[in-house]
């Protein structure tokens, strides 16, 4: 199980009705067939990090992860959701697999979706902090 994570602000001026019309573009695309479970709402990290709300998806291995990055309800929300947020910090994800080359994995598959869908890396870039672990040394 893949649990991907992200945290988010919403942009100055965003109205309340704005705000409840992202959360549930989010909670619809947390609704799709690769999702196993879901979350949709406030942060309850430390308010100094500025990030207001949560968006959490139980994702079942990669090919379920690929599927959902690319699912066309999730491709055609993005771009309703997107504009109206000021930060998106993702991750730190976590998982079940100990496989050591996950994280490489994950980022492979976002680096795959920026390069397919250049209009939509041009629009979530500017807003990330990605926090997806990188492979450390090995323990012996």
């Amino acid at each position: 199980m893949i649990v991907h994570t992200l945290r988010f602000a919403f942009k100055d001026g965003t109205s309340e009705e704005q705000k409840e019309h992202v959360l549930a573009l989010m909670r619809r695309t947390a609704a799709i067939e690769s999702v196993s479970f879901a979350t949709v709402g406030q942060s309850l990290s430390d308010p100094a990090e500025g990030l207001t709300h949560a968006y959490c998806v139980g994702i079942e291995d990669l090919a379920a992860l690929e599927r959902y990055m690319h699912d066309p309800v999730h491709l055609a929300g993005d771009p309703e959701i997107l504009p109206h947020l000021d930060r998106l910090a993702i991750g730190p994800d976590l998982s079940d697999d100990m496989n050591p080359e996950l994280a490489a994995e994950l980022m492979a598959l976002h680096e795959k979706k920026a390069t397919m869908y250049p209009e939509w890396a041009a629009q979530v870039e500017p807003l990330l902090d990605i926090r997806v672990a990188t492979p450390g040394p090995s323990r012996s």
